[in-house]
């Protein structure tokens, strides 16, 4: 028996902006309010407004909370400084990909782990499971938080209207906590997009009013709201990897090109190491396929699972395809082989329902914002 999906604290707020829900990972959520690729757009040139609420929150407190969790993820979370975050991954033993993260640490031995909507129950199961031994607990916080983002280049100006939070000493991958339209948050500068902005998580009772204020404050500066649709074609263009797409369970991060977030040198033992070492080793010497981009010289828009050719023979998959608003030709992420990876490669396309249509190979990302 199917279960109805959840609902944000923004549900009726959405639907009274006419947005289009999708089911998302078991959540009822926007996909888009009117043309997604206004709402890219906007997002590019000024600044768009997201609900994100369906993300997993766990929290990690205890003395061994840092020793914990630098055991249960590939990253080194004792090297994380008090209001910084840190993007890592949690893999099992075989070394395949169960989620990547970020971790936030909001105090000496306080740490929030954000999960993808999809896996949080499995990232909590293995983060709980993982615990025994450690001076540490494991808490469930998917209920104490919604989640807002203001993504694009204008978010800076639209958030200092709204907090007193110094917002110019927040640096990429920071997150402090603080007033944001008189509600309490935990103000982040993350995201998902390639731009600057910020992502703040509040009570959910609070989501709303801020919603408000957020919208108000970022009218002059051409503020949107935005939905799913086009955050995943803005991240796909900033070369961001999603869950279930380039990441899986079949793969290592060494396979993803992403073995920089391993961190071998930390101390102790944690899950994974044996096979991420010698993930690491077959990556160096002989890697079968490697993460590439392919931009279209036609107009045919690639999708997740279509073969990459090249020669007559099958090299590769496409894990991501989209339209690119941006460079206004459909582009996609691809695993190929090893031997067809270098940008410029010629003779590589995708096969599109039968036909071969030509793309070029380029090297990650797509899309790179100005400092």
């Amino acid at each position: 028996m199917s279960t109805a999906p959840r609902l944000t604290a923004l549900d009726t707020l959405h639907r009274s902006l006419g947005a289009t829900m999708t089911d998302f990972a078991g959540w009822d959520m926007p996909l888009r309010y009117a043309s997604e690729r206004d709402e890219h757009n906007a997002v590019r040139t000024r600044a768009g407004l997201f609900d994100l609420s369906h993300m997993g929150e766990i929290t990690v407190t205890g003395p061994e909370a840092a020793a914990f969790l630098s055991y249960a993820l590939v990253g080194n979370i004792a090297t994380v400084g008090n209001g910084r975050a840190r993007y890592t991954m949690i893999v099992r033993e075989d070394g395949g990909i169960v989620d990547d993260l970020i971790v936030y640490r909001l105090g000496e031995s306080e740490y929030m782990v954000v999960a993808n909507a999809g896996n949080a129950q499995i990232v909590l199961d293995a983060l709980t499971e993982r615990v025994s031994g450690f001076d540490a607990e494991v808490r469930d916080d998917r209920d104490a938080y919604a989640l807002l983002a203001v993504q694009g280049p204008e978010s800076p100006a639209i958030m200092k209207a709204v907090t007193d939070a110094d917002l110019d000493g927040l640096k990429y991958y920071a997150g402090l906590p603080g007033t944001v339209a008189g509600v309490p948050a935990l103000i982040a500068r993350t995201g998902y997009t390639g731009e600057d902005g910020f992502e703040l998580f509040v009570a959910p009772e609070h989501a709303e009013q801020l919603w408000r204020a957020l919208t108000e404050a970022g009218a002059p500066h051409g503020l949107i709201p935005c939905g799913l649709s086009c955050r995943d074609t803005l991240r796909l263009e900033a070369g961001m990897p999603l869950y279930g797409h380039e990441l899986t369970t079949a793969l290592t991060p060494f396979d993803a090109g992403l073995g920089r977030v391993v961190k071998f040198e930390k101390e102790g033992d944690f899950v994974g190491r044996a096979a991420l070492t010698a993930a690491a080793e077959r990556a160096e010497t002989a890697p079968p396929r490697k993460l590439v981009g392919l931009i279209a010289e036609g107009r045919r828009v690639p999708r997740a699972g279509f073969a990459v050719v090249a020669d007559g023979k099958v090299i590769g998959e496409v894990t991501s395809g989209a339209p690119s608003p941006t460079l206004g030709r459909p582009i996609a992420m691809a695993y190929v082989d090893a031997a067809f990876a270098a940008p410029g490669t010629e003779g590589v396309g995708v096969d599109i329902r039968g036909t071969h249509e030509p793309y070029e190979v380029v090297a990650l990302p797509f899309y790179k914002r100005q400092k």
